[in-house]
């Protein structure tokens, strides 16, 4: 019997996912009692065909697709993927098809990491020179340095995936950018560069992205940006792979669909179109990635086409007192008490507000009026002090906290930067890139011994050596024998003969590499970590991770760079790429992201920090939630969770020009979203945790300080 598609609709926690479980459940049942079916052949063939799963990141995939493998004690196949994961798999899969509709080389593509697609833009946009006659904008290219130059690299670049989201044409953007910023404007202010007009810009922002899509794809490279694009212009529209699209998947279940792009909706109505069964959830106080190529209100079209269910049963908190926090959240002149399940906590320094938050925790837990893992700390934003000051003092009263997608930039790891000074020693032309202090550091990090858990050359003598036995020679760095420091014998044997081994190594590697010319970097940095590393430490979860990562980012760099050197008339010189692969890890913009860890039986216990942005996307609830910097503005504010000029590539938008007030509207109607969001995920307690200095030292008089003036305050 053919089955109806549902539009599985509701505010946070009322039961969508588990509704969305329970009808996949009933459509496996479904397959699985077939009597049409003629034989066990057949059936089989029939389950062969799979249907799609898709969830809104990858956090809830995993968990989407295990509570799903378990819902049907994993009788039928499970192909659960994110939005993008999924449609770069399919470029990725019928890449073939694209290079003969766009004449282009039969290779393989490359994906770019977003901080290889930045390095490698700027590259190419640093040699970009415009027509005759345009000399304000080559002026205005080359006043771009430092951080103004990363900021609009990034925003053009940003353009890109949001056009390819939206499923708009690269060639229309700078209409939209003129259309939707008008003349001058927000651009002009940003840069304060050439008195321009806005126009001008926007075009050359059209021509930059027009000039790096056709040089990716002349060498069969990727950005998410040109994935979006080549799976909705090109892929998506292909009879052959509709076909292909339609023989492997008999149904779709989507959960989430707020946070989905645009072109998203194209793909789910071919399946309906053609008489697939779907299951959509949609909750309209979601809309998480909204601002970040998400268009919640285009997806909801999606619901003419399905049978709708409306789901109501609200959380007791949300339900109870929702709509009187957000009355108050949205007028300034209100003044009601909060009952009871609403606290504060109250000071006048953020430093003050810090400690007395996190020893409120640690006193609750330590009464056992809670477990770790009840307790979530949200903040709009997490700056270094709060993230350091909250987990020293609960590690301090052994209570473990986790931060939420905590990602440290690599070079801020003693391990990785040893590794990249050791590589200024193996390979000629490095040596001016490190200072006497890099040296210092690699030779007590590579002396560690774990046995005797201390470093075999402390910082004292690491620096003494530093200074009497390292030489930077020409092109080459190198160290002399110990005994050129004047009173080396207060060096100690120890460190003596740490010392000599780390030389012996380096000689020995620097032959090795001068005798295979195909040794890469990758092959250097696996061997040290091999022989000098891994045999002296006990590594941690988190070294582990940064390792990993460096490894990875080695192996993705020297990737890419072999393809590029097939189209390069004047191939680098092995020094340049190092010297480029070094500068890039010192900028910061390459983070250890360690692998999620699966747990058998129950996941351990700990509290949770996050962001606002964070703990939405995580889709958890906690028992008590403290909310901090309550009166801070960034409550209101998107701030790195809304790109660039992305109100301009929503499919609702009406086409004219954006004023500060579109801004405080989009504002407002977040600020509601995110405050019945997070009532929808406590169960039992809010606590407001409000300072009335800033930690910049301003006083704070954000949208919710009503709230914290209506509240009974924690003695």
């Amino acid at each position: 019997m053919k089955r109806t598609s549902l539009w599985i609709e509701g505010t946070t926690r009322t039961g969508k996912t588990t509704t969305l479980i329970q009808e996949f459940c009933y459509w496996v049942d479904d397959k699985h009692q077939d009597k049409t079916a003629s034989s066990v052949e057949s059936v089989t063939q029939n389950l062969a065909s799979s249907v799609l799963v898709f969830s809104a990141n990858d956090d809830n995939r995993r968990d989407l697709a295990d509570r799903l493998s378990l819902a049907v004690n994993g009788s039928y196949p499970i192909h659960c993927k994110t939005p993008i994961g999924w449609m770069r798999d399919e470029i990725k899969l019928f890449w073939p098809l694209l290079f003969e509709e766009l004449s282009l080389k039969a290779q393989f593509p490359l994906l770019l990491r977003p901080e290889t697609e930045q390095f490698l833009a700027t590259q190419l946009w640093r040699c970009h020179r415009t027509d005759e006659g345009n000399s304000d904008l080559d002026q205005f290219l080359g006043t771009l340095t430092g951080n103004s130059e990363f900021r609009f690299v990034r925003q053009t670049l940003d353009l890109l995936q949001l056009a390819g989201a939206s499923g708009v044409m690269v060639e229309h953007i700078p209409y939209i950018l003129e259309q939707g910023l008008g003349e001058g404007g927000y651009i002009l202010e940003q840069f304060n560069n050439l008195e321009m007009m806005g126009t001008a810009i926007g075009k050359l922002r059209g021509d930059l992205i027009l000039e790096w899509q056709q040089w990716c794809l002349n060498r069969g490279l990727l950005t998410y940006g040109l994935i979006y694009t080549l799976y909705w212009r090109y892929l998506l529209p292909n009879s052959q792979y509709q076909g292909h699209l339609l023989s492997r998947y008999q149904g779709i279940f989507a959960d989430d669909v707020d946070d989905y792009p645009a072109i998203t909706k194209d793909l789910f109505q071919l399946f309906l179109y053609h008489d697939r069964f779907g299951v959509f959830t949609y909750n309209p106080d979601g809309q998480v990635r909204l601002g970040l190529n998400a268009d919640p209100q285009y997806l909801y079209h999606l619901s003419s086409h399905c049978q709708e269910t409306i789901l109501s049963n609200y959380p007791r908190i949300q339900s109870d007192y929702g709509e009187l926090i957000v009355q108050l959240a949205t007028n300034p002149l209100a003044v009601e008490s909060l009952p009871d399940c609403f606290t504060s906590i109250q000071t006048i320094s953020r430093a003050e507000l810090l400690r007395k938050t996190a020893n409120s925790i640690v006193e609750t837990i330590k009464n056992k009026q809670l477990n770790p893992e009840d307790v979530a700390i949200i903040a709009p934003g997490l700056d270094e002090i709060a993230r350091y000051t909250l987990i020293e003092i609960l590690s301090a009263a052994h209570i473990p906290i986790q931060p939420l997608n905590e990602q440290r930039p690599l070079i801020s790891f003693p391990l990785v930067k040893a590794l990249l000074t050791l590589l200024g020693f193996i390979y000629p032309g490095l040596g001016r890139l490190f200072s006497g202090d890099d040296i210092a550091q690699m030779l007590t990090v590579l002396s560690y011994n774990s046995t005797q858990n201390k470093a075999a050359i402390d910082p004292v003598r690491a620096g003494l050596i530093a200074d009497s036995c390292y030489e930077f020679q020409r092109e080459n760095c190198q160290f002399f024998p110990i005994e050129t420091y004047p009173r080396w014998d207060r060096i100690g044997h120890e460190a003596t003969e740490a010392y000599n081994h780390l030389v012996n190594w380096i000689k020995e590697t620097q032959n090795q590499v001068q005798e295979d010319k195909n040794a890469s970097p990758m092959k250097v940095l696996d061997k040290a970590i091999k022989k000098l590393i891994e045999v002296n430490y006990q590594l941690s979860y988190q070294q582990l991770s940064a390792l990993r990562e460096l490894t990875e980012t080695t192996q993705h760099f020297w990737e890419i760079d072999r393809r590029l050197r097939q189209y390069d008339a004047n191939p680098k010189l092995l020094k340049e790429t190092l010297i480029q692969f070094i500068q890039l890890l010192r900028r910061g913009t390459i983070t250890a992201n360690p692998r999620p860890l699966y747990y058998l039986g129950k996941k351990p216990s700990y509290v949770t920090l996050a962001t606002i942005f964070q703990y939405r996307s995580l889709r958890q609830s906690h028992s008590w939630q403290f909310w901090l910097d309550i009166s801070s503005n960034l409550w209101e504010k998107g701030g790195a969770s809304v790109l660039f000029c992305a109100p301009l590539f929503l499919r609702e938008w009406s086409g004219r020009c954006l004023t500060p007030d579109d801004e405080i509207e989009a504002d407002q109607a977040r600020l509601e979203r995110i405050l019945r969001d997070l009532l929808g995920r406590v169960k039992d307690k809010v606590i407001l945790c409000h300072s009335d200095l800033s930690v910049k030292g301003t006083e704070q008089t954000g949208p919710l300080l009503t709230l914290v003036n209506g509240s009974q305050e924690i003695e």
